[in-house]
């Protein structure tokens, strides 16, 4: 199951094409006149496990679909690297902060129906899907919501607790909410997948549509997989035995160079997963066939709205709230800065645009403006977000020179460089056309002293623009490159 260079020509090709066409036609003058919004938002699904981003072991047909029938963005990025942050962000276009009238409400405000299904606010996976609870949601945004609650880890089934290389059908001793080993826990099971949270979230988001279409709607349906625990139908595994996985390319001495502050906190040689090489390639496995669960569901809600004669009014938004690391640089799951983490999928299909790619910087902040504009709503002044609709008009244009992203520290993603700075002063500096996988920091580097200085003071910019403070430096520096 090699990752060959195939695929990825063969997916740059088509955005070249596409690109070229989008240019070349004509598009009819826009009147902000969608009628309905239907956002779908995965939980720690990073771009590159996706076909329509390159991978050509992951099976995701329907979503591959919605990117040949709208614009993906190939570097969209998020703005907090793990669940709740992020969904703030996006939901309040805000960095930092919740100030101001959220999305949803600010559709529901102007009178739209306004729903939820599933996880949109940070809810805790496992614990909230178990208990069919609200989480962190923010009940002013919605008409209506509804959860969809799931047995998770205690499913039963074939269940796996990886890192601790446990295999056992037995229901008693599973790992699972605030457990310390809950990230490396899968389930094989006989079954249509109807019991699953996502498959309820498809179900309850279709009986919306049919219910609430002959009127504006805003119904965002927030699908769980493939966080874990990766529990889905045995048949969804079948695809990716994981004696054929290739695990991600690691140099050796790979972290040297990567100062303390921006290592992740769970990494192989830290935690009983880099014991278990077959099983870091059954992590991968379970991913993908979760990844595949959750396509399908977004496949049954799209051709619903297919169906029911909603497309051609409604603008859909496929998104992510952050990646994930399996293995790359030796680190699992996220809250880091790296690209796996901060790159996230974001494909927007909206009537009256061409199809695309476009690789423009976006940032998940700029979801709100653009689905205002796009409903011919105003943009209120809370916003720090940029409407994109100027990309899906030509893909060839930008809204930003760089995107930022935070976490101990901040990120800020540029044309050619990737750039982090920590909280202590430590950084790291990356040449993302020479060297996209982030093997070599280039902040220790003295040929990169003035490209280092420039990104430094990009950094301040864009910060004071947007109002966040750069902390003072805590503790010594893991280096000598601090600002």
């Amino acid at each position: 199951m090699k990752k060959s260079s195939s695929v990825v020509n063969r997916v740059e090709g088509m955005r070249l094409l596409l690109a070229t066409l989008a240019l070349a036609v004509v598009l009819p003058a826009y009147s902000g006149s969608i009628r309905n919004v239907l956002l779908l938002v995965s939980d720690d699904l990073k771009a590159s496990v996706l076909g329509c981003y390159g991978d050509e072991v992951c099976q995701t047909p329907n979503l591959d679909r919605l990117a040949r029938e709208g614009l993906v963005f190939s570097r969209a990025y998020c703005q907090g690297v793990w669940c709740a942050p992020s969904r703030q962000s996006f939901m309040y276009s805000r960095y930092t902060d919740d100030k101001g009238i959220n999305l949803a409400e600010h559709f529901k405000n102007k009178g739209w129906y306004s729903a939820r299904v599933g996880k949109i606010y940070h809810m805790r996976v496992p614990g909230d899907i178990i208990d069919g609870t609200h989480g962190a949601d923010v009940a002013s945004s919605w008409t209506e919501r509804f959860n969809s609650q799931g047995m998770e880890a205690h499913t039963p089934g074939d269940y796996a607790c990886l890192n601790q290389n446990i295999f056992t059908t037995e229901l008693e001793g599973r790992e699972s909410t605030k457990m310390k080993n809950r990230m490396f826990v899968s389930v094989s099971y006989e079954g249509d997948g109807s019991d699953q949270p996502d498959h309820k979230t498809a179900d309850k988001t279709i009986e919306l549509l049919r219910k609430h279409g002959d009127k504006p709607f805003f119904i965002a349906a927030g699908l769980v997989r493939p966080h874990y625990p990766n529990v889905a139908p045995e048949h969804y595994f079948a695809p990716y035995p994981w004696q054929g996985i290739e695990l991600p390319e690691v140099p050796v001495n790979d972290l040297d160079d990567i100062p303390q502050a921006g290592l992740a906190k769970t990494k192989n040689a830290t935690n009983p997963i880099g014991q278990y090489p077959d099983n870091q390639k059954r992590m991968w496995s379970a991913y993908y066939a979760t990844v595949t669960f959750m396509d399908e569901q977004v496949g049954r809600i799209i051709d619903e709205l297919d169906r029911l004669g909603l497309r051609s009014s409604t603008a859909i938004v496929f998104l992510s709230d952050h990646g994930y690391h399996l293995g790359e640089h030796t680190f699992w799951q996220k809250s880091n800065l790296h690209e796996e983490v901060t790159r996230v999928p974001l494909i927007i299909s909206a009537p009256g645009f061409n199809p695309a790619r476009t690789d423009a910087l976006t940032e998940l902040v700029d979801i709100y403006p653009t689905l205002a504009e796009l409903a011919g709503l105003p943009i209120p002044a809370s916003v720090q977000g940029k409407s994109l609709v100027p990309v899906l008009r030509n893909p060839g244009a930008t809204v930003r020179d760089a995107a930022l992203s935070l976490n101990n520290g901040f990120s800020l993603r540029e044309n050619q460089f990737a750039y982090m700075r920590y909280t202590n002063g430590s950084e790291e500096l990356y040449d993302m056309k020479k060297d996209p996988k982030q093997f070599s920091n280039l902040a220790v580097n003295p040929e990169y002293a003035a490209t280092l200085r420039k990104l430094r003071a990009s950094l301040v910019a864009r910060l004071k623009a947007e109002g966040i403070n750069l902390p003072e430096k805590k503790g010594k520096p893991a280096d000598d490159h601090s600002m």
